[in-house]
């Protein structure tokens, strides 16, 4: 193992299974030294041989066990398939090692000019995830996306549908997919949540939804409106899951044929999220109060259901309405002159 300068920066040189590797170390003769050193001792222990055969772990190879993991242990993992598709057009074929953060940002800023911040943000927080599970895997020891830096997002986007929109959108929709649309207009319920409702989490004597695999680990509880009561009081049990196909088979996904319905409907930059803006927002603009729509919704912070506020103004004049001082009459609050008693009395004090 050998130390030298080439120019202005310091180089280690040194021999791994009968085989020359050098490294540029930097300008710092110090440090060039610590990591000649810390070569040394990874070579005698064998461990630096294992570093490289983990830099060969393909990102295919990840993608393939990440996918078994998701599949079991998380509810959006639909999502990080649907992630995972953009991204293998850039990072198949590469060496986890070989992903780094220069690649991730030119990765965010391709992406970010076709899809919306918040899309942009999902594939990078599902591909920052593969890398820690990757580092629990022993497949890789760094994990590149912590040095990248998330876009920012307008979370303040409402779109939701007119009443006269509903019917545009319900007649579009295959069979297949109405009384799921139907359903999440009439609970707020998230496409994860409602693909993974079991018939189980129905109470019918109770007339309850309970919604267990939430996105933030907290049960909820949702009456069912009369018309979800009557439509699932007649439905077939075909399999565990209340939403399936025909023979059975959970429906999986539901992206394609929603979009379509939509584009035939006439209908503008409405998502299948946009379902639960709607639920909330008629029923802020019913009169309900935010903290029953924020139970409803799941929302963990009062922050999130604010967005809201804005279309029941009619709660703020209720609330100024409901103000009783003295019977309604305001006070006679016209100052009066003070008789000269009083300014006698006031200017002895101060004397």
């Amino acid at each position: 193992m050998a130390l030298f300068k080439k120019g202005e920066n310091w180089y280690i040189d040194y021999y791994l299974e009968g085989r020359r590797k050098r490294e540029s170390v930097g300008p710092n003769r110090k440090v060039a030294e610590r990591a000649l050193a810390k070569r040394r001792v990874q070579v005698v222990e064998n461990r630096f041989l294992d570093i490289v055969q983990k830099s060969k772990v393909t990102f295919e190879h990840l993608t393939e066990c990440y996918l078994k993991y998701a599949k079991t242990n998380k509810i959006s993992w639909d999502r990080d398939r649907y992630s995972l598709k953009s991204m293998k057009s850039v990072f198949n074929g590469k060496q986890l090692h070989q992903i780094t953060p220069l690649a991730i940002e030119g990765y965010k800023n391709a992406r970010s000019q076709m899809v919306a911040p918040a899309t942009v943000n999902r594939e990078l927080a599902c591909l920052k995830h593969m890398f820690t599970k990757a580092i629990q895997w022993q497949m890789t020891s760094s994990n590149p996306v912590k040095m990248v830096k998330m876009l920012k997002e307008n979370n303040e986007r409402l779109r939701y549908l007119k009443i006269e929109e509903v019917p545009k959108l319900m007649v579009q929709l295959p069979d297949r997919l109405k009384p799921i649309v139907n359903f999440a207009l009439y609970t707020g319920m998230r496409k994860g949540e409602i693909l993974n409702l079991k018939w189980e989490d129905l109470d019918f004597g109770q007339k309850i939804i309970f919604v267990k695999n939430t996105k933030n680990g907290v049960m909820r509880e949702i009456p069912m409106a009369e018309a979800v009561f009557n439509e699932l009081r007649s439905w077939p049990h075909r399999s565990a899951h209340v939403f399936c196909d025909s023979d059975g088979t959970r429906i999986a996904s539901i992206k394609g044929a929603y979009s379509n319905a939509v584009k035939r409907a006439g209908i503008s930059d409405f998502t299948f999220h946009d379902l639960r803006h709607t639920f909330a927002s008629h029923l802020a603009m019913s009169g309900v109060d935010l903290l029953t729509i924020k139970e409803l919704l799941g929302h963990k912070s009062i922050n999130m259901t604010l967005r809201y506020a804005h279309l029941s103004p009619n709660h703020k004049r209720k609330a100024i309405a409901s103000l009783k001082y003295l019977d309604g009459h305001f006070l006679d609050t016209k100052p009066k002159e003070p008789s000269k008693a009083r300014d006698v009395t006031y200017y002895n004090v101060r004397r």
